[in-house]
Parts: C-alpha cells; sequence; structure tokens
C-alpha cells in the first residue's frame, strides 16, 4: 500500500475512478488506481485481462507509453490553438476602431452592417423606383402611340362618314327631283315627258345596302401577380448559408529553407503556337497545371493545349471559346465560357461537358478552392462579384459589398485561393489586387509599388505569397499573404507582356507572355 501521495511536479496524480491519490496502475488498461478502487477495477471484465502494480513500480515500456499520449495531447493541443489563433484572426480582422460603444469581431462587423442597412435597403427601393419610372416611361409611350392611333382612326372615320353622307343627300336630291317631276306631269298630262320620266326612274339606282362603320375598342391586356413578377420584377427574400469555418490544421505550410535567388532564370521557353488577335496581338492568355509534369494553356483560338514541362504538346481539345479563364477541379480542367454564361470542363475522354450556368451574369476567372469549391468571378451590366459555387453549381456564398456596404469590386477579372483562405482578385477597372478571407470580409488591397500598374493575373504559392503579372509593366509583382511588397521578379532573359501565371514544382512558376505566345518556366526560388 502506498503511505505517501505520489506527485509530479506541484501535482499529486490521482486515481481515475475516485480521484483519490494515486497508489496502483493497470498495465492492461493504463488506469491509474488508488487502494480502494483496486477491486472495483479487478471486476471489470477485460478481453486483456487486468495487471495490477505498484504505481512505482511501473517500468520502462509504461513510462514510454504515457510519454507518446502526451505528446500526441499537446500536439492536438497545438492545432486547438492554431485553430483558436485562426479564429481570433477572423474575429478581429480589422484594425478600425468604434468610436462608441467599442465593439470587436462579429459584433463589431454585424454592427457596421446593422448601420449600413438603412442605406443598402434604400438603393434597393431606388432600384425598384427605377424600374417603376422605366416602366412608366414605357406606359406613357404606349398611351401617347394609342392616342395617335385613335386620333388618326376618328379622321378616317370622320372622312368616311362625310363621303357617306354625301352620296345619300346624292340620292335623296335625285328621289326629290324626280317627285317633282311627278307632280308636275299630273297637272300637265304630257305624254312625251311621261315616257322619259319612266326610263329615269327606272334607271335611278337605289342603294338596296348601307355600310356601317364600328367604333373602335380598346382590348386591354390581363394583368395580374405573376404578370408582374415575371415582367416588372419580385424582391428575393433574405437567404442564410451557412459558411464553414477554417479546419483544424496545424500551421500553414512555408517552403522551408528556400531563398528567393536574386536572379530568377528562364528553365523552359514554350512557343505554344497560339494565333494573334487582330486589334490586340494578344495570343496566350492563361495557364494551368494539371499534375506534376503537365500544363494546360489557353489562348486566341478554340482550343485548349495540354504541354510537358519540356514543352512538348501531349494534346489538344476543341472548345466552343477562347481559353480565356482556367482552372483545375477534380483533376479536369474547367473554364468560363462568357458568350454563354457557363461553366464547363473537358472530361477525360476530351469531350466538352457544362458544369452549370451563371443565370444574367457573365462567368470570367475561375479557381478551385482547398474545400472543394469554385470560386467565380461574375460581371452583369454595372455590378460584379465572386460566387461561391460547389460542383454541380450550388451557390454556396455571395461576396459582392464590404461592411459599409460600397462595391468591393468594379471589374474582377482573375482570381485565387490563398493557402490561409484567403480570395484575390484583380480588379482591371481599379488596377488592384483585391483580397477579402474566407467568410467574405474585407483584408486588403495593392495597387502597385510604382505606377502604372497594369495589373493582369494572380496565383499563390505554398508559402502564402501572393504572385501578379503586370502586364505592362513588363514584370511580376510578389507580395506576402497579407499584401506587402516583396520584391519583383524578372527573370535572366526577361519577360515581356506578361498574363497567365501558376506555381509549378518547388519554387518554379510558369508564365506566359501575352503578345508573343510563349511560356516560360521560371525558378525564382534556391533549395
Amino acid at each position: 500500500m502506498a503511505s505517501e501521495d505520489i506527485t509530479q511536479g506541484q501535482y499529486v496524480i490521482e486515481c481515475d475512478i475516485c480521484k483519490q491519490p494515486v497508489s496502483f496502475f493497470c498495465r492492461r488498461c493504463g488506469v491509474n488506481l488508488c487502494d480502494p478502487c483496486v477491486p472495483v477495477h479487478l471486476r471489470i471484465k477485460s478481453k486483456t485481462g487486468h495487471d495490477v502494480v505498484d504505481f512505482a513500480s511501473r517500468d520502462d515500456d509504461d513510462t514510454s507509453k504515457i510519454e507518446e499520449l502526451m505528446k500526441t495531447i499537446t500536439k492536438e493541443n497545438e492545432r486547438l490553438q492554431n485553430y483558436k489563433f485562426e479564429l481570433k484572426r477572423i474575429i478581429d480582422h480589422t484594425s478600425k476602431r468604434l468610436d462608441k460603444p467599442k465593439v470587436s469581431g462579429f459584433a463589431k462587423i454585424t454592427q457596421q452592417r446593422l448601420n449600413s442597412l438603412s442605406k443598402l435597403y434604400q438603393q434597393k427601393k431606388d432600384e425598384v423606383t427605377s424600374r417603376g419610372e422605366e416602366w412608366h416611361r414605357l406606359i406613357d409611350k404606349t398611351v401617347k402611340t394609342l392616342h395617335q392611333e385613335l386620333d388618326d382612326m376618328q379622321k378616317e372615320h370622320e372622312s368616311l362618314l362625310q363621303k357617306q353622307t354625301r352620296e345619300l343627300k346624292e340620292i335623296l336630291g335625285k328621289v326629290d327631283e324626280i317627285n317633282a317631276t311627278t307632280t308636275e306631269l299630273k297637272n300637265t298630262q304630257n305624254v312625251m315627258e311621261m315616257k322619259k320620266l319612266i326610263a329615269r326612274i327606272e334607271n335611278q339606282e337605289t342603294p338596296s345596302e348601307i355600310m356601317q362603320y364600328s367604333f373602335p375598342v380598346f382590348c386591354k391586356g390581363k394583368i395580374d401577380d405573376n404578370y408582374l413578377k415575371s415582367y416588372f420584377g419580385y424582391i428575393e427574400n433574405i437567404q442564410e448559408r451557412k459558411m464553414s469555418m477554417p479546419k483544424l490544421i496545424s500551421d500553414d505550410p512555408v517552403i522551408s529553407n528556400h531563398k528567393i535567388l536574386e536572379m530568377p532564370r528562364v528553365v523552359t521557353a514554350i512557343d505554344t503556337g497560339f494565333p494573334a488577335d487582330e486589334e490586340y496581338n494578344n495570343r496566350l492568355l492563361d495557364i494551368v497545371v494539371i499534375d506534376d509534369n503537365r500544363v494546360w494553356m489557353g489562348g486566341e483560338s478554340y482550343e485548349l493545349k495540354l504541354f510537358d514541362f519540356q514543352g512538348n504538346l501531349h494534346d489538344t481539345v476543341t472548345i466552343t471559346s477562347h481559353g480565356m479563364y482556367l482552372t483545375v477541379y477534380n483533376k479536369h480542367v474547367v473554364y468560363t465560357e462568357n458568350d454563354t454564361n457557363t461553366v464547363s470542363r473537358v472530361a477525360a475522354d476530351k469531350t466538352i461537358q457544362t458544369m452549370f450556368t451563371t443565370g444574367e451574369w457573365r462567368p470570367y476567372g475561375i479557381t478551385s478552392t482547398a474545400s472543394d469549391d469554385l470560386l467565380v468571378c461574375l460581371l452583369k451590366d454595372d455590378q460584379s462579384k465572386v460566387v461561391r459555387y460547389s460542383g454541380t453549381g450550388t451557390v454556396l456564398q455571395e461576396i459582392q459589398y464590404d461592411s459599409q456596404g460600397q462595391p468591393l469590386y468594379r471589374q474582377p477579372i482573375y482570381i485565387t485561393e490563398n493557402v490561409n483562405g484567403d480570395i484575390i482578385v484583380t480588379d482591371w477597372t481599379k488596377r488592384a489586387v483585391t483580397t477579402v478571407d474566407r467568410l467574405g470580409i474585407f483584408r486588403f488591397s495593392y495597387s502597385g509599388k510604382d505606377k502604372p500598374f497594369f495589373v493582369c493575373a494572380v496565383t499563390t504559392d505554398p508559402a502564402g505569397h501572393v504572385i501578379v503579372t503586370d502586364i505592362k509593366g513588363d514584370k511580376i509583382h510578389m507580395l506576402d499573404r497579407d499584401g506587402r511588397f516583396l520584391r519583383y521578379i524578372i527573370p535572366d532573359l526577361g519577360i515581356k507582356f506578361p498574363r497567365g501565371v501558376c506555381i509549378v514544382g518547388d519554387g518554379e512558376m510558369f508564365v506566359g507572355e501575352c503578345t508573343t505566345g510563349v511560356a516560360k518556366r521560371i525558378k525564382y526560388l534556391e533549395q
């Protein structure tokens, strides 16, 4: 029997059953026991049986098992702490502070959105009013047209009735004349004149029918609620969409022991052979890696081409649009068609399959995500947004406004997801990179280190670096994951009109020269 409390550091080790100081240890079950609880434990059935020993006499194997368990616990606890840190980053995403009262995290965002509700709903009312004014203009125009038709019809009607009146008066005049002649002949008894009158009466036309003209009728079109909803418009109710929280992960992956090369070098240059656009001379438009040694490329033709890293052409697939915006989803190359508002993919048998349509919105840049979704840049008239879709086209998330109700984007074109879940978009009208977190909350904007900045495509590497092509600046911008400029990447052989970009392999990227049609594989990190 143990006469003293067994301690570890400043803590007394307790019995797993009653929490009294420990005396014994069951090797088979890994349970700490006090003296009174040993019989209780031995009565518990176990497939492996029991092996109760004095706690102090545990061997090295018992100790190593406990140490292994503690390592696992410590590791899992570190993961939980990282998760806590990630949640805190999301909650405390903005450095702006409200004066009174001080509200933090989601409460702050909720308060900001609450403050902007009136403005947002007024905007929607203005849209409805504008639609009503448009209909009023069309109705006024229709009323004016129908009035004019009635005026013209009235003139025609008057003309017809006036003509008919003249004709009838002329007949009545001739009848009256014959009647007067008849009365005169009764008195004169002139036989010759009577014969002439008879012939005249026989030749006198008397209408057997008379034309009648109806009045116009206004045929009213049927108006009901369904008609108004179909043609005028209606309000969609508030929709709730669940957003997944960050997964339990350890630190974001980093490129360890790697250094950015002072002079990045071109490893391979591939002439893709895409023809030139007549107006802008564009050739190569986008590049995406499909596996460890092959990349799909799209350009100014109705084709997608599959090359290996050495520049050998492996496959060519005919599509119905230019290959401007590409991604890889479930090992298939996927692209957007903004002339038909569809997202399509190349199947294993090289046939083209429509995945889903985007309604009235025109799709541009597209990227797959770590959660097996698709993020698509959408534009309609003067509106733009980013939408997260499932593979079947179900809308999972819409990102359009900031916390103040202002549009986040004006012309979002290329898009990517960073390792921390940030959604990064290049905006051609703003000439900027706009980044939000996975919940759609604004993180940062980058407008170039030097002006002018002609932002084009964007990608990220495993360390979370943001890689942006500057199409007219003939250089590539490298940012950290918080949007801070790190350096320009300009390879030894130079780069001309860089557009499409993707990361391939360890410390390498493919960059497409838009006007030459050459794709350059650039080594920018050293081992």
